[in-house]
């Protein structure tokens, strides 16, 4: 038995570890997925049939998965490289068409199709932790007054209506269109129908001044204008009873 093991940030792309055993001619494979889904399109899309690079970044597009898949389509070429490189796909053939470049066809692998298919079993088998923007924010949202927090929360919400309406519409034009093929939109919309109704009560706890904390909040930023120096200070002495650590 031998073990290839490629170093941490090796895999062109995607930060962490890959590694592949190779056991007799069987080559099981146990591979740490990549943290970007484009290899994982890429072996999906090899599965239904050899394609050149090309002809995988023009499926993608019109199967419109940037939408559902973090895709930097500058970096496929480097992607199906690794893969190969790692003995997941291999190079069938090589072709022209008239006068454009020779385009090489690549063909999914035994080992490809185990990893794809152990990949993928990861990712709807078990929940992982999302870092979104909109949390970051949300944990941040203190550093701006309640008043520009509740006017931007208020963009926001109108714009996550108007996603939601657009969606709504292209959904119609899709009726009777296979729901295994559009299922992820269907997910997306389940977290803007989520968000929507968060940030609805939050915009209307902001609006009423019933948000905990809301008093603390403003005299943060009233101490701020003021030109206060240590604001912790004088906010652990004002609100003593509200800002002990838990026991």
């Amino acid at each position: 038995m031998s073990i290839l093991a490629i170093p941490q940030n090796d895999w062109r792309g995607y930060p962490g570890s890959y590694t592949l055993n190779r056991v007799s001619e069987m080559e099981e494979v146990v591979v740490k997925r990549p943290a970007n889904a484009l290899a994982l399109a890429v072996l999906a899309l090899l599965s239904e049939k050899p394609m050149h690079p090309y002809e995988i970044s023009s499926t993608l597009r019109e199967r419109h998965k940037e939408e559902s898949i973090k895709i930097n389509y500058g970096s496929l070429y480097a992607v199906v490289e690794s893969l190969e490189k790692r003995g997941l796909i291999e190079a069938r053939e090589r072709v022209r068409d008239g006068r454009r470049p020779e385009r090489t066809i690549y063909a999914l692998k035994a080992s490809g199709e185990k990893a794809l298919q152990q990949w993928l079993g990861e990712l709807l088998a078990e929940p992982t932790r999302q870092f979104t923007d909109f949390e970051a924010a949300l944990s941040l949202m203190p550093a701006v007054p309640p008043e520009r927090a509740r006017e931007l929360l208020r963009q926001r919400l109108d714009r996550l209506h108007a996603d939601e309406s657009a969606d709504l519409a292209l959904r119609a034009r899709a009726a009777g269109f296979p729901r295994i093929f559009t299922i992820e939109g269907e997910f997306q919309a389940a977290l803007r129908s989520a968000e929507i109704a968060f940030v609805t009560e939050l915009l209307a706890e902001i609006e009423q001044g019933s948000f905990d904390g809301m008093a603390l909040w403003r005299r943060f930023h009233e101490l701020k204008a003021e030109g206060a120096t240590d604001l912790l200070s004088t906010l652990q002495e004002e609100f003593s009873d509200q800002l002990k650590a838990p026991e």
